[in-house]
């Protein structure tokens, strides 16, 4: 016997940074600066996340490429990793990830890698609280997410062990 089961996530597409919320806006906008210090020499694809803490203070990070390919990371991890690391007892409260060629101006659609996803469904599960999730979309759009998990739907978490 098969049954068919249907997945349903929901986010919303904003048409402007104007539709977001003041902070949603701040955190996406340094993001977006964050693109400006990506080390990407070998793809020119320059990735910044921001995050908001729920201490007031935000963060960015960037994408860091190296030569021996598997050896770079994503700039959502880098920006979790080191906010796990140097703030452990604040929760992440808004995510913002912007990308755009090297020498462009416009932002292209930003879509965090399943690793990525990941990890942002380990710091929501460990926090206990959702994270909201920004990703920039085609012609100035964002793609807003209420929780980091609907990104990854079938997540491995502590109960998977």
């Amino acid at each position: 016997m098969t049954e068919q089961v249907q997945l349903n996530i929901t986010y919303e597409v904003v048409s402007s940074q104007e539709g977001l919320t003041a902070q949603e806006r701040q955190v996406l906008q340094l993001a977006q600066k964050a693109t400006d210090k990506a080390y990407a020499p070998y793809s020119n694809f320059m990735v910044g996340a921001a995050l908001l803490l729920s201490d007031g203070t935000t963060h960015q990070g960037t994408n860091q490429e190296n030569a021996a390919y598997p050896s770079g990371l994503c700039a959502e991890r880098t920006l979790l990793f080191g906010v796990g690391s140097n703030f452990p007892d604040q929760q992440i409260e808004i995510l913002a990830v912007t990308a755009r060629r090297r020498h462009e101006s416009h932002y292209l659609p930003a879509c965090p890698c399943g690793a990525c996803r990941q990890v942002m469904a380990e710091y929501q599960n460990r926090q206990g609280k959702p994270i909201k999730l920004l990703m920039q979309a085609e012609d100035g759009k964002v793609v807003r997410f209420s929780t980091a998990l609907d990104l990854l739907p079938f997540s491995f978490s502590k109960e998977s062990l």
